[in-house]
């Protein structure tokens, strides 16, 4: 499997083999691979090594899609006046030209399509055994990819906005609908890097979900926190940078102990209300906060939170296996986690060391390698390589079955990937697949290798 990865390319794909590709605005024509075989071009004329035209069987882009531009003949007797066809042909041109352009784009994604197949199959995967599946966000109506799309340390920062094009495109073409960033990621950089990939892709708005989270937006002390100030004018500074009417979900990124949880909760009703978000969830906060701000909401005739970000792996458990499963059967609020690889973590890099180019070697990450290096994070590494022997004997990478770990939890809506190359997000669409091979005894082996399972004192005293 990871022998595979090595040699799969940056590009994904979308879209199949005759079969009409949709760009967020308009429908193209059917294409067909037969267009490139030097079968035919779109006006019909034979292409080949040995077809008319072109220097040994190689052709323009106008020549290959019949747009070939013929040279102007001078008539005579016009001299001096202005030929009304001159303007329409150029109309004519330039119209062709765009057409060639999309014919262009549906051919490479296409072509990225069928590299992903090939990826797919070098390891095993079929393209139906790795359809996105959807889940509701907590008790709301709405629909998430169980994969999630974030936006931290990568974009605006660790990669080139063409990396984060990249990477987008390939999450939304294989199902991801749900893109996560913040007002302080990159200190709005990763908004407006979200927002410039939106525009240019033309997708439509209604086929994805967008999440920002508001509290750090800036240095003055009316720039940061949940006051009903910051969390407008914050919501719409995320909105200018995005390029966006609304966001679907707006959450509040810490709870904050200068702010009455009735000023949040009737913020939040705001934004909501003026059409600026669609619903509002909650970041880090604890099972208390999030029960207050429900309670307000319904005292009040507001609009409560529908979801909670927490942060969820092997090592943090606590809170998303003990705490919020109570809060989405009692109040419908769902789960959506991020950091399911403990940056990086479980993924094995940092067995024997610290790498260069590895997130703990960044700058403003001093804690993740004084973490690694700390007693408990030894244990932890010792840990992680049991773990790996048992992706092994699933037949798949130790990042995918950490993923996959996640997604079988209780009241999990969506897990947040955070990559920051088409390689790992290939590879972490992947766990998909491996969901369904986990057991419940899979499940116990797992428990007792970590040994930190979480326990419900109060649930074993009433039984």
């Amino acid at each position: 499997m990871r022998a595979a990865a090595e040699r799969r390319t940056d590009d994904g794909g979308r879209g199949a083999e005759n079969t009409a590709v949709d760009d967020g605005n308009r429908t193209l024509p059917h294409l067909s691979t037969a267009m490139f075989a030097g079968r035919a071009t779109a006006a019909g004329a034979a292409v080949g090594p040995a077809a008319a035209g072109g220097k040994g069987g190689k052709f323009s882009v106008e020549e290959l899609y019949g747009f070939t531009k013929k040279p102007k003949v001078n008539r005579g007797g016009n001299s001096g006046k202005p030929d009304r066809g001159e303007g329409r042909k150029e109309v004519k041109e330039k119209e062709e030209s765009v057409l060639a352009s999309q014919i262009l784009e549906a051919a490479r994604r296409l072509m990225e399509r069928r590299r992903l197949e090939i990826y797919l199959k070098e390891c095993d995967i079929t393209m139906e055994q790795s359809t996105m599946p959807y889940r509701n966000l907590g008790k709301s109506g709405l629909r998430v990819s169980c994969l999630g799309l974030g936006t931290w340390v990568t974009f605006g920062s660790q990669i080139s906005d063409e990396m984060a094009e990249s990477v987008m495109t390939l999450a939304y073409d294989s199902g991801v609908n749900l893109f996560d960033t913040a007002e302080v990621y990159a200190s709005g950089r990763a908004e407006t890097t979200l927002g410039n990939i939106l525009k240019k892709k033309g997708w439509r708005r209604s086929s994805y979900v967008v999440t920002t989270k508001i509290y750090w937006g800036g240095q003055a002390e009316t720039e940061r926190g949940l006051s009903r100030k910051h969390i407008i004018e914050g919501l719409r500074g995320s909105l200018s940078r995005l390029q966006l009417d609304y966001v679907d979900i707006v959450f509040a990124n810490r709870s904050d102990i200068n702010a009455p949880m009735e000023e949040v909760v009737r913020a939040m009703t705001f934004v909501i209300d003026q059409g600026l978000a669609m619903y509002w969830g909650t970041s880090r906060w604890n099972a208390v906060e999030i029960m207050e701000a429900y309670s307000v909401a319904r005292q009040f005739n507001l609009v409560p939170p529908v979801c909670e970000q927490a942060e969820y792996h092997y090592f943090q458990r606590d809170k998303v296996e003990l705490h919020l499963p109570e809060l989405y059967h009692k109040i419908g609020v769902g789960a959506m986690t991020w950091s399911p690889l403990a940056c990086g973590l479980l993924t094995g890099k940092y067995n024997e060391g610290v790498p260069e180019s590895s997130r703990a070697a960044m700058k403003g990450y001093v804690w993740l390698k004084e973490r690694l290096c700390s007693d408990e994070g030894k244990k932890q590494l010792n840990k992680i390589k049991e773990l790996h022997l048992l992706a092994d004997r699933l037949n798949c990478t130790p990042a995918q079955l950490a993923i996959a770990w996640c997604l079988r939890s209780e009241g999990v809506s969506s897990v947040l990937l955070g990559v920051s190359n088409t390689e790992q997000l290939l590879e972490n669409i992947g766990s998909v697949r491996v969901l369904s091979q986990l057991a419940p005894s899979l499940i116990t082996e797992m428990d007792t290798l970590l040994g930190n399972k979480p326990r419900n004192t109060k649930k074993e005293a009433r039984n």
